[in-house]
């Protein structure tokens, strides 16, 4: 006969064991245990989820980020959430070594053994390195984890609370009936641009096959079944021949794929390629561009340390080109505008304000400026008297002139035809070939300087030269 004292004991026991099943599941008596917060489960319904449906973990090196996976309504697996991957080991690329501190990169599976309550690292699950694929390439390494506590030394490293949450999707997608989950881990998102960036890396090939097992999953919308032959990875492929098995280390009997799957990846396969050789195209544009500027402000700062030097030397300059004589015979309106210059089409100075040729401007502004002062302007160059309009053209005018300004008389006995002509005004003249070598050379406006030499520190027209040096002092 039960006395009132034990039903009160036994009233008080069943009270406690119901406080303490009650503990673990909503009182944080375990963390392993702990429920999804109502927020997480708001965001479920919203999208047409449930707790207890099945995950995908996708995993994104470069961009450090894992997702979740769920399917939705329609039953295809949609992104859920995306969680931020606190530490990652290594460096892009496969774990190739035991002891190498690298993260793994491939397809592995998670089955409830693997899930790990009492990690040192909070929470953890074992990603299941080395697979089938891994092993097959001699590929060596454990307890490859994703874990809590932000530090990694191979592994994948979440913050506590990140990894909690994680742990408790896989965890409820257990208890939902699914027997193991799918872990893909690449090194980047599998897009063509970012598999064009990559494409000079020796793992390309190895990415390749890890595009191949995207493609599978995004066109499907259902994980992809993963076989290993020929130490290469395989997707939703069974033997033709039922009477044969894949194996890792064998070369691959002959495959079948369901044909709506193999269609629709090798579509989406043709689209990417092409993305990806234009943006391939793109990346080399913008490398030879790169390449291009980075010479260009090498050749600008050799050019201006030449123009600064012939700058510095005005005084010499305006001795050589004989600045007191063009003063005092050219009238203030001959005499060209600064504007005068740009306008004759010159390369060097039509295009300085977007950066075309400044350098050449510069170069040519000291001397060059003083010889279109001496000689009335560019546009009347090769006129007598430096302001009457040019004549017409002549059958034996020199052909790099345009054609408006005529070639002076030479004397059988003049050898320069443009030194000490015989003027009145004794200004010094100059053939047209060499008055407009700076405007009309386009294609290569360096050219010019094979028309100057240097007379005492000084660069002039070559025409004027050996004038310069018959008159220069004996050292």
């Amino acid at each position: 006969m039960i006395t009132l004292r034990q039903s009160r004991i036994a009233l008080v026991t069943l009270s406690l064991l119901a406080v303490g099943g009650c503990m673990d599941e909503q009182m944080g008596g375990a963390k392993h245990l702990q429920p999804l917060s109502y927020a997480t489960l708001q965001e479920l319904e919203d999208k047409g989820m449930r707790k207890e449906d099945p995950i995908v973990v996708r995993i994104f090196k470069e961009e450090s980020t894992l997702e979740v996976w769920k399917p939705g309504k329609d039953g295809r697996f949609a992104l859920f959430k995306t969680y931020e991957i606190c530490k990652w080991s290594g460096e892009l690329g496969p774990k190739i070594k035991e002891g190498d501190r690298q993260a793994p990169e491939g397809f592995y599976t998670v089955a409830p053994g693997q899930m790990n309550p009492n990690s040192s690292y909070y929470l953890s699950f074992n990603i299941g390195f080395p697979n089938a694929y891994d092993q097959a390439l001699g590929r060596t390494g454990k307890y490859l984890m994703v874990h809590g506590a932000c530090s990694s030394a191979g592994c994948y490293a979440m913050t506590d609370e990140t990894i909690a949450e994680v742990y408790a999707l896989a965890r409820d997608s257990f208890r939902g009936g699914q027997r193991e989950f799918q872990v893909q881990a690449y090194p980047f998102r599998m897009t063509p641009a970012n598999m064009a960036r990559h494409a000079g890396n020796p793992n390309m090939s190895f990415w390749k096959s890890l595009k191949e097992g995207s493609d599978h999953f995004e066109v499907a919308g259902v994980p992809p079944k993963v076989g290993v032959c020929g130490r290469d990875y395989v997707f939703n492929a069974k033997p033709a021949n039922p009477n044969q098995k894949l194996i890792a280390n064998a070369r691959c009997p002959q495959l079948d794929v369901p044909d709506e799957i193999e269609v629709a990846v090798a579509a989406k396969k043709m689209r990417d390629e092409t993305a990806f050789q234009v943006a391939l195209a793109e990346i080399k544009m913008q490398e030879q561009q790169q390449q291009q500027s980075r010479s260009n402000v090498i050749m600008t700062a050799s050019i201006e340390e030449q123009g600064d030097a012939a700058n510095a030397s005005d005084a010499q300059a305006d001795k050589v080109l004989g600045k007191q004589v063009a003063e005092s015979e050219t009238s203030a309106e001959t005499k060209p505008a600064e504007s005068d210059f740009a306008l004759t089409g010159n390369p060097a100075t039509v295009g300085a304000d977007a950066g075309d040729g400044s350098s050449v401007a510069t170069a040519f502004s000291g001397v060059w400026g003083k010889l279109v002062g001496i000689t009335g302007g560019l546009r009347t160059l090769g006129n007598v008297k430096g302001n009457e309009a040019a004549t017409e053209p002549d059958a034996d005018a020199d052909p790099i002139t345009t054609g408006t300004v005529p070639t002076p008389a030479k004397t059988p006995d003049d050898k320069s035809a443009s030194i000490d002509s015989g003027l009145e005004d004794g200004l010094p003249r100059l053939t047209p070939a060499t008055a407009f070598v700076p405007i009309l050379v386009n294609e290569n406006p360096f050219v010019v300087f094979d028309y100057f030499e240097e007379v005492d520190g000084v660069s002039v027209p070559a025409d004027l030269a050996l004038h310069e040096r018959a008159k220069a002092p004996l050292r």
